[in-house]
C-alpha cells in the first residue's frame, strides 16, 4: 500500500514516479527510500503516477516463474497533478511497445516541458529516450542492456562509462542501485552534500560520488 505526503505547502517540492508492469523493484524503491528520507526534513510531496489505479507489479511475464511486489498508484497517467520531478524507473516491463509502455513514454513526453527534473535508472532511460527528451544530450543508461537501449535514441549521445550523466535538467543512471547514486547526487546538488551524506549514512550505504566510476562498462566490454 503506498502512502503520500500531502503537505499543502505551496513550495513543496513536488515528485512524481512513473510505474508500469515489471518495473525493477530497487530502480524505483532505492531513489524512493532516500526521497521518503529527505521528506523528513524538506517539504516533498509524491505521487505514484501509473496507467490505472491497479496495484502495479514488479513482476514480468519474461520470468513467469518469478516472485514480485505490487505498489499501489496516487494517481493515473491522465490525473497527474503538476510535478517539479519525474523518477523513471527501467525493468524488463519497459521493454516493447505494449499499450501501457506507449502510454508511460507519451506522458513523460508531455511531462517533460513542465518539469524542473528528469531522473531516469537504469533503462528507463529507453522510455525517455523514446519520447524524444534526450534527443542531443549526454545520457546513460543499463550497461548489461546497452547495446539494445541505446537503440532506442538514436539523436542521443550516449554515454558508455558512466555511474550516472547530468545534462541540464536531466539526470540519468546506470543500472539498477545506480538509481541510489543519482538519487543522492542530485539531493546533493539541491540540498547540500551534509544532507546527501546523511541520507547515506541513516541506510548504512557507500555512495558513489563520482560519476565516472563504472566497472560494469568494463565487465560488459563497453570501456
Amino acid at each position: 500500500m503506498t502512502e503520500t505526503n500531502v503537505s499543502s505547502n505551496p513550495e513543496a517540492l513536488r515528485i512524481g514516479v512513473a510505474l508500469y508492469p515489471g518495473f525493477e523493484a530497487l530502480d524505483a524503491f532505492g531513489p524512493l527510500n532516500c526521497l521518503n528520507d529527505l521528506s523528513r526534513t524538506e517539504s516533498i510531496t509524491l505521487s505514484v503516477l501509473a496507467s490505472t489505479l491497479d496495484p502495479v507489479s514488479t513482476k514480468t511475464p519474461a520470468y513467469p516463474a518469478g516472485i514480485g511486489q505490487s505498489i499501489v498508484p496516487t494517481h493515473t497517467f491522465a490525473n497527474a497533478p503538476a510535478l517539479d520531478v519525474l523518477l523513471v524507473p527501467g525493468g524488463q516491463g519497459s521493454r516493447g511497445s505494449s499499450p501501457v509502455v506507449l502510454e508511460t513514454i507519451t506522458f513523460i513526453r508531455d511531462s517533460y516541458p513542465s518539469l524542473k527534473y528528469l531522473i531516469t535508472v537504469c533503462t528507463g532511460a529507453g522510455l525517455a529516450a523514446r519520447a524524444g527528451v534526450l534527443d542531443g544530450r549526454r545520457a546513460t543508461t543499463n550497461k548489461k542492456a546497452w547495446k539494445d537501449i541505446i537503440l532506442l535514441g538514436p539523436e542521443v549521445t550516449w554515454v558508455a562509462r558512466a555511474r550516472w550523466v547530468t545534462d541540464g535538467n536531466i539526470w540519468t543512471s546506470s543500472g539498477v542501485s545506480a538509481g541510489i547514486d543519482v538519487t543522492l547526487a542530485w539531493i546533493e546538488e539541491l540540498f547540500g552534500k551534509d544532507k546527501a551524506k546523511a541520507i547515506a549514512d541513516g541506510n548504512e550505504y557507500t555512495r558513489h560520488e563520482d560519476p565516472d566510476f563504472d566497472p560494469f562498462a568494463e565487465l560488459y566490454g563497453l570501456a
